[in-house]
């Protein structure tokens, strides 16, 4: 940018633009284009920088002491014709200076490396200031090159940009990392809330589906994200392919990916589309408007259809060999295309593998959207048994693959068996057993996790539920890595993608501002602090549960539901466990204690007192 160029008043009424090109208009088909129903992005928030330091003579680099999404101001530009040339990053080399190495992405068509960008270049008109208008940035630090000042805090402010959600949840404790883990989550979410939920806002700033399916209900409760969701979905059924397939990010225009693409194998996954049905009805579940479910229904419809005509169609090879005859639950079974798979589990290799028997993971979560579609049917008085068949034998098929008759389940992973107990693919009477195996598989890896993408922000919930509140707040504190708390030992102010993000020795590895890890904290909110949202939607009836543990003596939650305030606040002190709740007009709530004591409570401020 040339800040010479700049043409003060030029929004003004008395601006002379005769000399201005004139607007065209371009002809084409808009049916699609809807109103936008979500916040507009802005200015949030200003930061000063916490140091200023010159690794080299030529440059200088700003560190604002957190990870942002948004841009600087510089105010200090220097004489008329200094050119300036600020590079944004999320970490420092070993020389100080800021690298962004680990955020190179490269184009998925050919397969050429591409630069990381992040950098803006300006020339200074020798009064005035710089700051940009039509991009944001990923970044804590920013390397300054060309000034000829020794810059002072004074002169560059970060300027957090991002939707102006209203905020709506908080979380308290009396451990220092936990509530600087849930910051992290927080910021990571805003640094990722740019109009669209994006899984970083550096390399890629793209609104993968799987990672708004898997964070929007702890989303849900730290913000109003009601109207920022719902335009998301406006897009993703904008998107959607002909057929019903849910395209791997939103917004992207189908027609994008030509058959003969590289990525035409990587059109859709389980898990990902998924966000069609998942999405609105968390978003029912959180707010109560049945006119989302309405609106997205034939959304929904598309992609449930799509699965469960791609699992009757088509076999795996690999099924097909081993038994020529298919068996009849295998009209179920989708175990055929192209699936991310847990994707990332911790020692695991990623592969883009279209061979690869996903399977359990694509039938599990056909199963699991036919069901919560077969719900919605039914609310919206639409033929839910069509889809209640669909999940029935879904479920059926899963069993017959993959359940052992002793409730292990295959393969025989974390993962599986959360995603295993969470969906309810475990009869009742063998989860027990399946959540002692869960455990078992827990301690074998050092008491570490070992789930990857779409499993880890159910495993602590899934752990405690089935009476292993323990080993999921070891989980929780776990301070070698893959673990949370590795994160904020190593400094993060934001979500890491990658566990060992920082490495012990400080090199950096893929983005450090990936919020999908941070779902850890809805842990907090709904098993610590233990406000819980039911079967009743929008908090109209909720329960609370708090789950102590961890040595944590105190911990508070609060969340604004449609409803009003809702709190829970508890302290051990002496041996007593002492519970405070708030219940919002409209509403009430199931009251449980850890000694099992239950009461149910109306609106109010209510207290209770058991035993710790």
């Amino acid at each position: 940018m040339d800040v010479r160029k700049a043409l003060p008043g030029w929004s003004a009424a008395a601006w002379d633009d005769s000399e201005w090109a004139k607007t065209l208009e371009i002809s084409g088909d808009f049916g699609n284009l809807k109103a936008s129903p979500a916040p507009p992005v802005r200015r949030i928030q200003e930061i000063r920088p916490v140091r200023i330091s010159r690794p080299a003579p030529d440059r200088q680099v700003i560190d604002l002491g957190q990870n942002i999404n948004g841009w600087v101001r510089v105010d200090s530009l220097g004489p008329a014709g200094t050119s300036l040339t600020l590079t944004h990053g999320e970490a420092l080399a070993a020389d100080g200076d800021v690298t962004t190495d680990h955020l190179a992405a490269f184009n998925f068509v050919t397969g050429e490396p591409l630069p990381a960008g992040q950098v803006d270049q300006v020339i200074s008109a020798g009064e005035g200031s710089f700051e940009p208008r039509h991009t944001t940035h990923g970044f804590q630090y920013v390397r300054i090159q060309g000034h000829p000042q020794e810059l002072t805090a004074a002169d560059v402010t970060g300027v957090v940009v991002h939707t102006d959600l209203r905020r709506t949840g908080w979380f308290d404790c009396d451990d220092d990392r936990i509530n600087r883990l849930h910051e992290a989550a927080v910021w990571s979410f805003r640094g990722n809330a740019c109009d669209v939920p994006t899984d970083c806002p550096t390399r890629e700033r793209a609104g993968w589906t799987g990672d708004w399916q898997l964070y929007v209900p702890t989303a849900a409760f730290l913000y109003d994200v009601a109207g920022f969701s719902l335009k998301w979905l406006r897009d993703l059924a904008a998107d959607q392919y002909e057929d019903g397939a849910v395209p791997q990010f939103v917004p992207y225009p189908p027609d994008a990916v030509t058959p003969d693409s590289p990525l035409a194998t990587l059109r859709c996954s389980a898990g990902w589309g998924d966000a069609a049905v998942i999405v609105p009805w968390e978003l029912w579940r959180a707010y109560g408007d049945k006119d989302v479910l309405a609106e997205q229904y034939d959304s929904m419809t598309g992609w449930v259809d799509y699965a469960a005509k791609t699992a009757r169609q088509n076999r795996h090879p690999d099924r097909a060999a081993a038994r020529p005859e298919p068996a009849p639950h295998e009209a179920f079974l989708w175990d055929s295309g192209f699936h991310w798979g847990e994707w990332l589990e911790p020692g695991e290799e990623p592969a883009l593998d279209p061979s690869r028997d996903n399977g359990p993971i694509a039938t599990a979560f056909l199963h699991y959207s036919a069901a919560l579609l077969a719900r919605i049917a039914a609310l919206l008085g639409k033929d839910a048994a069509r889809y209640q068949e669909i999940a029935d034998g879904a479920l059926a098929a899963w069993r017959a693959e993959y359940l052992g008759a002793d409730g292990t389940v295959n393969p025989p992973t974390q993962a599986t068996y959360v995603r295993a107990l969470k969906m309810g693919l475990v009869p009742p009477e063998l989860q027990p057993a399946a959540a002692a195996e869960l455990v078992r598989l827990v301690r074998a890896a050092g008491t570490h996790l070992t789930t990857g993408f779409l499993a880890t922000p159910d495993l602590l919930p899934t752990l405690s539920d089935h009476g292993y509140p323990d080993v999921a707040y070891e989980l929780l504190f776990q301070d070698s890595a893959p673990a949370w708390l590795t994160m904020i030992d190593r400094g993060a102010s934001t979500i890491w993608e990658d566990w060992e993000g920082i490495s012990a020795t400080g090199e950096p590895k893929a983005s450090l501002n990936h919020y999908s890890k941070g779902a850890v904290v809805s842990f907090l909110h709904t098993r610590t602090a233990g406000i819980r949202l039911g079967d009743s939607p929008a908090y109209r009836r909720f329960s609370i549960e708090p789950v102590p543990g961890g040595g944590l003596t105190r911990a508070s939650a609060q969340h604004d539901s449609p409803y009003g305030r809702i709190s829970s606040q508890w302290q051990i002190t002496d041996g007593l466990f002492e519970l405070t709740v708030e219940i919002p007009a409209g509403t009430s709530a199931g009251i449980r204690l850890p000694d099992g004591t239950s009461a149910d409570a109306g609106p109010g401020t209510h207290t209770y007192r058991c035993n710790a």
